[in-house]
């Protein structure tokens, strides 16, 4: 009789899973599934959670929803998120075997503020995607930090920064790379 499976490599089969490119079905439909997510902005106190893709479509309303709630704290400048980097902290959730909701250090950043950032805080990218609406600094709740930068390099969909002492990572849809201890 084989042991029980223990947590750590339950863990590690669900990120290896999550990662795994998914094969194409020639001439069969998937069936129609639902993408969620919840945020919890800590700069606003604004909450979110809602299905952003349904059926195979992407929710204009719910990406409307999600772009306001992910807006440039600073300005208050909305942009458009991408869509990929929903889809990636679905994948992150997923693969970490989390409902609760990602809280949001950063999002959406204007030019002004990332500006402001580059000139007062060592490391901001001078040329962030958060200001293309592609990058995101975000922490779980219940999830060790080292877990979720796990899930985010296994996924291998963008750039994952590891930011333990100010307790956050950075997920982006660019180029695949990583930095941080």
């Amino acid at each position: 009789m084989k042991p029980p499976i223990d947590r750590r490599s339950f863990l590690k089969l669900g990120l290896l899973a999550a990662a795994l490119p998914r094969p194409a079905l020639a001439g069969q439909t998937l069936p129609a599934a639902e993408r969620r997510l919840s945020l919890h902005n800590l700069h606003t106190g604004e909450k979110i959670d809602l299905a952003y893709w349904v059926e195979g479509d992407y929710v204009a309303e719910s990406l409307a929803d999600f772009n306001r709630v992910l807006r440039d704290h600073r300005t208050g400048q909305v942009a458009a998120i991408d869509t990929g980097l929903l889809d990636l902290l679905h994948r992150v959730q997923t693969a970490v075997g989390s409902a609760r909701p990602f809280e949001v250090i950063s999002g959406y950043r204007s030019p002004a503020s990332n500006l402001l950032l580059v000139e007062n805080t060592p490391g901001v990218a001078k040329r962030s995607l958060h200001m293309d609406g592609k990058a995101i600094d975000v922490r779980l709740p219940g999830i060790p930090l080292a877990d979720l930068r796990r899930a985010g390099l296994m996924l291998k969909s963008g750039g994952v920064g590891y930011y333990p002492e100010s307790n956050f990572v950075h997920l982006d849809v660019g180029r695949v790379r990583t930095w941080g201890t």
